[in-house]
């Protein structure tokens, strides 16, 4: 398949790292230094502007199957978009962080009149991370938190503490309560699948999938998760920090906006209701300490730059704020940020990332997750109607994979090894992301 890409950001260096082995990757862009991180991938790079007819045809870009406007010009990404459309018949996805945009082009393409415009896809980064930002806020002792099957079933990753009663447990001797299954394990940065002989270590990161009731019970009886979210402060309002508040608002907590530009503190203060919005900087130690920051239940970073967030949320951990959250905005960072210890970061281009995947490179399958900047997968798929029923322990995976969800009509089922699955099941399935793909065509050829 022949992608390509335009604008050289973070965002575009993660779609193309995560694509280029495996796809004809080319990047446009119009300019000429596009640092080590992009030399050292196998794409074609393209000097230029992708709102160029002429240069889209002499360099043969015209010929992609898919077509990726990501610089960080709403305007540029529309207007490449069209004329990337104008000229061939690629799909095309359009990034947007204007709201107003985007909500203008989601009318247009859901119109009855005007279903087939120029941008097949049209994907707001912010959004994502704001709605994921919500989602580990209010589960308080969770570092990562994803919904399924209609909020049915849900995956839960939790750290592993010395005071925690499964600490130096193997996994088959935890009494985890019914419906839940540890599909992964991340010991030292390396995501695994464990056996029931894998004993569970502190500074371990466990990924659970389960009914949502079932990790309920398993959240209050070995998370302690009877913490109540109150107060939430935030560092940083641009577009993500007001979405986030505003959402949080909704739920009734009580939230803290700290913006450095007075302006933009105006203009925050009139589209919240509730919020106490503080004109001043967030690496100012005083000032956190006069506002009462070490009070707050969660505290969220979420400015453009790297350097600030981590910045912010050490001097946050060190004021005794029980839950830090940071945005990273490089993918290689959220290692370096968790191991100084951050208890959550979030790369909001992974989650633009999954879209992708998902409708333009493999529309097949749908990448639900991904865990630990890309280790695992969370995958669902149908099976086939041509599907020969038989027992999850007969299946005979060509690799390990944990089926953690069965979807059947409207009935959600957390499998055990002597489960029948049947043609035309929806199967939610946990692996490494190298061998998905393998798992995919096995499960559709059996």
């Amino acid at each position: 398949m022949k992608i390509v890409i335009s604008g050289a950001n973070n965002r575009a260096l993660l779609i193309a790292t995560s694509l280029f082995e495996d796809h004809d990757v080319v990047l446009i862009d119009d300019t000429e230094n596009l640092g080590d991180d992009f030399n050292n991938l196998d794409i074609e790079v393209v000097e230029g502007n992708a709102s160029d007819i002429k240069i889209l045809k002499e360099n043969h870009l015209d010929e992609a199957d898919v077509f990726i406007a990501c610089t960080d010009s709403d305007e540029a990404n529309i207007v490449s978009c069209i004329m990337m459309k104008s000229v061939s018949q690629a799909r095309t996805v359009c990034f947007i962080r204007q709201e107003s945009y985007y909500d203008s082009l989601n009318a247009v393409k859901n119109s009855r009149f005007n279903r087939d415009i120029f941008a097949d896809y049209v994907i707001r980064p912010e959004e994502l991370l704001t709605q994921e930002l919500f989602r580990i806020i209010t589960v308080p002792s969770a570092t990562h938190v994803e919904n399924f099957a209609k909020g049915k079933a849900r995956m839960l990753e939790y750290p592993i503490k010395s005071t925690s009663p499964i600490a130096n447990k193997k996994i088959r001797d935890c009494n985890f309560p019914p419906e839940v299954l540890i599909v992964g394990i991340t010991r030292n940065g390396e995501l695994s699948l464990p056996t029931g002989d894998t004993q569970l270590l502190e500074g371990d990161k466990v990924i659970f999938m389960g009914a949502v009731k079932s990790l309920d019970i398993l959240a209050a009886n070995v998370f302690r998760e009877d913490i109540k979210i109150d107060s939430v402060t935030i560092i940083g309002g641009g577009t993500v920090g007001l979405m986030l508040a505003q959402t949080l608002e909704e739920a009734d907590i009580h939230c803290k906006v700290f913006e450095i530009n007075m302006k933009r503190c105006e203009y925050i203060s009139e589209n919240l209701k509730k919020s106490l919005v503080i004109n001043g900087d967030g690496t100012d130690v005083q000032l956190l300490l006069n506002e009462g920051v070490e009070d707050s239940d969660v505290l969220v970073c979420v400015t453009d730059n790297d350097e600030k967030n981590l910045l912010c949320s050490l001097l946050a951990k060190q004021s005794g704020v029980k839950k830090v959250i940071s945005r990273v905005s490089k993918a290689v960072n959220v290692n370096l940020f968790e191991k100084v210890g951050i208890d959550v970061a979030i790369s909001q281009n992974e989650a633009a990332m999954h879209e992708i995947y998902n409708h333009l490179i493999v529309p097949d399958i749908s990448i639900l997750a991904t865990v630990e900047s890309g280790q695992g997968e969370i995958m669902e798929l149908s099976l086939p109607i041509n599907f020969k029923q038989r027992k999850i322990m007969d299946l005979k995976l060509p690799y390990k994979a944990v089926i953690a969800i069965v979807e059947r009509r409207n009935r959600v089922i957390i499998p055990k090894g002597d489960t029948l699955v049947f043609p035309q099941d929806n199967l939610i399935i946990f692996t490494m992301q190298e061998t998905s793909a393998a798992i995919q065509k096995y499960l559709f050829s059996c």
